[in-house]
């Protein structure tokens, strides 16, 4: 896998993981958080959450910018992790009003513009040399899927430590609870019925008899939870900084290039009217990355709102398997074993250890399986943050193959043709949200009431979803990282890398319009908005494909 690779590309690799840890965490969290620690509405929590991702990319211009001028690449990165472990600290603060913590968030942002950019562009850097150039897209697949290792476990750690407090106060976890809890506090609720039923439900020491008690205690639990779960973020930014510091010196070092080149006088300036074609592809390229992450985004926002507002609460036995840490690494784990196991070019030592994982961890899972509760198990919102990841790590291998495969035989598409298909491929998974929100009571009508468990939709629904917008972004983002650090012209290969970002920044800053229209319109409407950006972005990209593809040729 990593064979005739630089060995810089690991280095990339696990230091970018525990920053993904952190912003996977974010992505899980933070509009639950902000609803249920400052009762705030769907689209003041939106418009929080979209310029907290707008400043995380955009910035990235800033770093891209003070890296290309300085060439001090590897310095700047590095302060980006210890700014980034300074932010996730202060989020760690239980108590914090909502100024300090949207000041706690800047900071975080502030960090990785310094620090996503210029590793993304120190990886591009290593393939430059001409023996590793051929290896660039799969290197970008391999970084991309180690950037997702960590992000994997994130949203199973903030719900584990968020239902560890809850239970070491005595209760248990009920998404719902949160906004009902601020609705009886704020005096506006007319019926506490629903609140008495799920109070009761949740409280480990029996019935509740002062409500009022039980709501400022809970609430104050249910955030602390998440004050510590980013504190788990900053201890994961700790591993990223120690392992950049210990290994950096297998990362290249473009400051000491910089300064050879100019004291042999071999600095060499690409003409304008080469440079000009490439900046300009680049930078219609990064028209179609807006709307794609404009979509592709509302997973940590109005999909959320969807895990927790209308996916059943409880499921089976089976179901439960994808719910909970240790079962699903048996799962996978047996999963793994079978196709060492099966793989007609693995070696009878490898087929031998393929065999015990699919044996041992299959079993295990089964016995996982046996022990579920037989009717119902409770599964949290969270944790549908996890697939993404999940199906990142896994299908990046079954993508990176298929390619090989169309490769040899001549018919393997072109960058840019493989960033409009994966536009294509990211309007379906919307259409799968679509039809499993036909029928559903849209936000507006609820008034502020939970969805009845018999009245929510399985989570195969969104799982699915996330599934299919996982193939599109393979099919885009690595691919995108690729073709910028492919033909970005040398001197601007950090600003250029800033570029994909701030274009990134500006489809995040877009992710209001899903949270502004949440309780405005039926859900289906909401979904097929995001239909039509995707399948307008890839008639576009689509219209203008032999201008870009001349000038991938020509890089």
């Amino acid at each position: 896998m990593l064979k005739g690779h630089p060995k810089g590309l690991l280095v990339a690799f696990f230091s970018n993981m525990g920053e993904r840890f952190g912003f996977y965490t974010m992505m899980a969290i933070l509009v639950l958080f902000l609803q249920a620690k400052y009762d705030l509405s769907a689209e003041t929590a939106g418009g929080i959450y979209s310029w907290f991702y707008f400043a995380i990319y955009a910035l990235a211009l800033l770093g891209g910018l003070l890296a290309d001028w300085s060439k001090r690449y590897k310095t700047v990165i590095l302060a980006g992790i210890v700014i980034m472990f300074v932010g996730y600290i202060f989020m760690a603060i239980p108590g914090l009003t909502l100024t300090a913590t949207v000041s706690a968030l800047f900071v975080i942002a502030f960090g990785n513009g310094l620090f996503k950019g210029n590793l993304q562009a120190v990886v591009g850097q290593m393939y430059d040399d001409p023996k590793y150039d051929k290896l660039r897209d799969s290197a970008f697949m391999l970084f991309y899927m180690g950037i997702n290792i960590g992000a994997f476990f994130a949203p199973f750690v903030a719900t584990g430590i968020r239902n560890w407090m809850l239970r070491s106060n005595g209760f248990l976890h009920d998404a719902s609870l949160p906004s009902l809890c601020h609705q009886y506090e704020n005096g506006n609720m007319q019926n506490v019925e629903n609140l008495q039923v799920l109070a009761d439900k949740v409280n480990m020491a029996g019935p509740v008899t002062d409500l009022g008690a039980f709501v400022q205690e809970y609430l104050e639990v249910f955030a602390r939870g998440y004050n510590y779960a980013f504190g788990i973020a900053a201890g994961a930014m700790i591993i990223s900084l120690l392992v950049y510091v210990i290994f950096n010196r297998y990362l290249p070092a473009k400051h000491i290039e910089a300064k050879k080149k100019a004291e042999n006088q071999q600095v060499v300036k690409m003409p304008w009217s080469e440079e000009k074609p490439r900046l300009i592809s680049l930078g219609l390229v990064f028209i179609v990355v807006i709307f794609f992450w404009m979509s592709f985004h509302q997973n940590g926002l109005t999909l959320t709102m969807f895990a927790r507002d209308y996916t059943v609460k409880t499921v089976g036995p089976f179901t439960y398997l994808f719910f909970d840490l240790y079962q699903i690494l048996a799962l996978i784990g047996a999963v793994v074993g079978l196709v060492l196991l099966i793989i007609k070019k693995s070696k009878p030592t490898t087929k031998l250890i393929g065999g015990a994982m699919f044996i041992g961890l299959g079993y295990l899972a089964y016995y996982f399986y046996s022990n579920n509760n037989p009717v119902s198990n409770p599964i949290e919102p969270e944790i549908f943050q996890s697939y993404n990841p999940l199906f990142i790590v896994t299908l990046t291998f079954i993508v990176m193959g298929f390619f090989a495969w169309l490769n040899k035989r001549g018919k393997e598409p072109s960058t840019p043709k493989k960033i409009g298909i994966g536009m294509i491929i990211a309007s379906l998974g919307f259409v799968i949200m679509i039809i499993g929100s036909m029928g559903l009571v849209s936000p507006v009508e609820l008034g502020g009431q939970p969805v009845l468990e018999d009245g929510r939709v399985s989570p195969y629904w969104l799982i699915s979803s996330y599934l299919i917008l996982t193939i599109a972004e393979l099919f885009l983002s690595p691919m995108g990282l690729s073709f910028v650090s492919k033909v970005s012209p040398p001197r601007f290969q950090g600003l250029m890398q800033g570029g994909w970002l701030l274009a990134t920044a500006l489809g995040n800053k877009l992710l209001f319009v899903g949270s502004f229209m949440w309780d405005k319109i039926p859900l289906w409407s909401l979904w097929l908005i995001f239909v039509v950006c995707c399948l307008a972005s890839a008639a576009f990209i689509f219209s203008i494909l032999k201008r870009l593809e001349r000038v991938t040729k020509g890089a």
